[in-house]
């Protein structure tokens, strides 16, 4: 069932789910939404499953023709989205009318926005993902003409976030962070400095990775290990002392030595960064985030239960 057509794709929009699983192995990059978090909670509130494939929207979002009733809702960044010219809120589930205009305004926090529809959007499966990787050709962004479906079903509306569960995006944030594998190669000094800089974010960031310029690092080493994998979050650190955060889109191998990895419930923050703003790193434990994580599934499972 056709849900919406494309007027305006937007800068660049795409299909993602929480990525596809099992294929590093064979070179294929996982992919999948740069921000999980707004993603889940969008399917939660749709009454969807939390993988369910929805439109990721960087920083100026498409303009879309509703082509019948269904509910939605918009999460992540504030990109200023309004049906018909009338600004609607995110971070909660409402009805968009057949011939109602969806379209997004300036940017106002964050750069990530995320549309899902209750029943999900239909699009072409690869490697049990519908998450867009264009550069291996497993999907491509909208285009003007596209046409949007899916197979809606009944779902209530006005379900939403508190305004104290939504997250702190902002131009400047601080990260947790567990050291590692390679932080030994380094020296104290090296590793203190990492910790007590603010990392501004390079306009060459993209969704496989954000690129730091970290003025005044000198590193003690020439960046090179042995090619080894590298996990969502990792945190390279070649030998000119500018960081990359590795991310959705990420090569599966690197050679660079890596000096920790950002906890899952954190990338979201990074994902939200605009080029210009500032990263800063805080060490924690294992323990410690392993704690979070659990706590963020703990609340992930709450609202699941509320919005049934």
């Amino acid at each position: 069932m056709k849900l919406f057509s494309v007027v305006k794709p937007g800068v660049y929009t795409t299909y993602q789910d929480l990525g596809r699983t099992g294929y590093l192995k064979y070179g294929v990059p996982a992919s999948g939404a740069l921000d999980r978090f707004a993603l889940q909670v969008g399917n939660i509130l749709v009454g969807n499953r939390r993988n369910t494939a929805g439109i990721e929207i960087t920083m100026q979002g498409p303009e879309l023709v509703a082509e019948i009733d269904s509910v939605i809702a918009i999460t992540g960044a504030d990109l200023s989205p309004m049906i018909n010219g009338e600004r609607i809120p995110t971070w909660k589930s409402l009805t968009i009318k057949k011939g109602q205009i969806l379209e997004f305004g300036r940017p106002k926090v964050g750069v990530r926005a995320y549309l899902t529809v209750n029943g999900g959007f239909e699009a072409e499966e690869y490697m049990g993902s519908k998450s867009v990787y264009e550069p291996a050709g497993l999907g491509r962004k909208l285009e003007a003409g596209d046409e949007l479906v899916g197979h809606p079903q009944h779902q209530k509306t006005g379900i939403g976030l508190f305004h104290t569960e939504i997250p702190a995006y902002g131009r400047e944030v601080e990260v947790r962070v567990v050291k590692g594998p390679h932080h030994e190669k380094l020296s104290p000094e090296v590793l203190n400095q990492f910790f007590k800089t603010n990392h501004e974010v390079s306009p060459q960031s993209n969704r496989m990775g954000y690129r730091l310029v970290s003025n005044g690092i000198k590193t003690n080493h020439e960046g090179d290990i042995i090619s080894d994998a590298v996990p969502l979050g990792g945190i390279q650190l070649p030998a000119n002392g500018e960081p990359i955060i590795l991310l959705a889109d990420r090569q599966t191998t690197g050679g660079y030595i890596r000096i920790g990895t950002v906890i899952g419930p954190d990338l979201p923050l990074i994902a939200q960064v605009p080029p210009g703003g500032t990263i800063r790193f805080k060490e924690v434990s294992v323990e410690e985030a392993q704690e979070i994580a659990i706590e963020k599934e703990r609340m992930f499972r709450i609202w699941e239960r509320i919005s049934l």
